[in-house]
């Protein structure tokens, strides 16, 4: 058997791929319909997520899929005492626009999905310099699952305002996991064009020639 003898993609492909990209979106709460999703669909993002790379080929996430309402109220209930503490740290003429921002869909979208970094233990192969890269390797796979949702018009809303011990509390995870992402998932009654806060100018997009150094900065 020739190992080397994976898929090539086309050009066509590709430009699905990008446009793919191109419009992935952060969903909130009021974009969430009231519709659950399809297991075989939650199945193929999941199986998105397992197939992400990560460092050492460690693997080193875990899923825990929420559906239940009360689980759901008290991680809402985290957030709201959190987003409370937040408003302040923005400046006066921000804070209005903060607060009109809706910021998450936990209650609303049907499924939850909490993304925890699971230690290894034991020396992994590409992580003895550079400890984050496990966290960077689960990041990858929350980048798989928002892509896989886009592509099957499934809303995906990352709500990081949240204690995660708090959020580890409730729903009763290992000492040694650490949250990385909460994500909210549903079908949603449209994408925006470009990315809301773009749209409400609350920050302009980071153009190729302010980010991209070469050899050196």
């Amino acid at each position: 058997m020739d190992i080397l003898n994976g898929k090539l993609f086309t050009a066509a492909e590709a430009t699905v791929l990008e446009d793919v990209i191109v419009n992935r979106r952060d969903v909130r709460g009021n974009r969430f319909l009231d519709k659950p999703i399809e297991p075989e669909t939650l199945n193929k993002i999941l199986d998105a997520a397992l197939h992400a790379p990560s460092v050492g080929f460690s693997q080193p996430w875990e899923f825990v899929l929420i559906e239940d309402n009360q689980v759901k109220q008290q991680i809402k209930d985290s957030f709201a005492a959190e987003n409370e503490k937040a408003i302040s740290l923005f400046d006066t003429d921000k804070q209005p626009e903060y607060i009109r921002l809706k910021l998450e869909g936990i209650l609303e979208a049907p499924v939850n999905i909490a993304v925890f970094y699971k230690p290894a233990g034991k020396p992994v192969l590409g992580q003895t310099s550079m400890e984050e890269v496990g966290l960077y390797s689960v990041v990858c796979a929350v980048q798989n699952i928002w892509l896989m949702a886009r592509a099957l018009n499934i809303g995906v809303g990352w709500v990081s305002i949240l204690d995660p011990e708090q959020v580890k509390n409730i729903l009763k995870a290992p000492a040694e996991n650490k949250l990385v992402a909460y994500l909210c998932l549903g079908h949603t009654d449209g994408f925006y064009t470009s990315p809301e806060l773009e749209l409400l100018q609350w920050e302009k997009r980071k153009m190729k020639d302010t980010a991209v150094f070469y050899n050196t900065y």
